[in-house]
């Protein structure tokens, strides 16, 4: 957060909460993180919920109404529009600018200027390995980005946490999260490239700090 001024006074940030591990962990981390930050903030969360039928929403507003931090749902019948009316073969792309968009207006309707995602350090260096691989670009997600057409700024407070970290985390805290909400789960080509490091990891275990370091040495999209 520090080293790339991701809260400044006076900010209200929507949290995008899934339920799974990295969004819950986010939102505890900043609700945490309000009680001692010098700069104040204020905080809600905001879920999307796609239409799948194992999404929970009684958990999401559980674990808000705990914490005292305002939970807001949008339904929209994402899972139809994907996997029936376009019928689409590789999913992920189209799901996740539904999501953007929905949440992007949830939170400008809520006041609010700046978007945390629970992003962590594993999706980033997957990410750029993504579209190295499949798309011929030497690209990730910025730890932070401003986007002009909403106004909204987006920010990714996890980004040197590790999926293990957050792993840690939620058995450490003993909160719940949600397991296997969508149907891709397992079978995407993120967890290809999740299988692909591991393998390498076994030859080279600091594979993955080797990637973040080119990334932040080459200022690859803001980092």
């Amino acid at each position: 957060i520090e080293d790339y001024n991701m809260i400044e006074d006076g900010d209200k940030i929507a949290v995008a909460l899934s339920g799974g591990k990295d969004s819950i962990s986010l939102l505890k981390g900043l609700k945490n993180l309000q009680i001692f930050y010098p700069k104040k903030f204020d905080l809600i969360a905001i879920s999307v919920n796609p239409g799948f039928e194992s999404f929970d929403t009684e958990l999401l507003q559980k674990t808000c109404d705990e914490i005292g931090v305002p939970f807001f749902e949008e339904k929209y019948d994402i899972s139809k529009i994907v996997f029936e009316d376009r019928k689409e073969k590789n999913p992920c792309s189209l799901c996740a600018n539904l999501r953007r968009g929905i949440l992007n207006s949830a939170a400008k309707r809520e006041h609010c200027n700046k978007i945390a995602l629970g992003h962590n350090l594993d999706d980033v260096i997957e990410t750029f390995l993504m579209n190295l691989f499949f798309a011929g670009n030497i690209s990730t997600f910025s730890p932070t980005s401003y986007m002009s057409r909403s106004g909204l700024t987006v920010i990714r407070p996890l980004v040197y946490a590790s999926e293990k970290d957050t792993k840690r985390y939620i058995k450490r805290s003993g909160s719940k999260i949600m397991v296997k909400v969508c149907p891709m789960d397992g079978h995407s080509t993120r967890e290809y490239i999740k299988n692909l490091i591991y393998t390498i990891s076994l030859k080279n275990p600091h594979v993955k700090a080797y990637l973040l370091g080119t990334i932040k040495r080459n200022h690859i999209n803001g980092w």
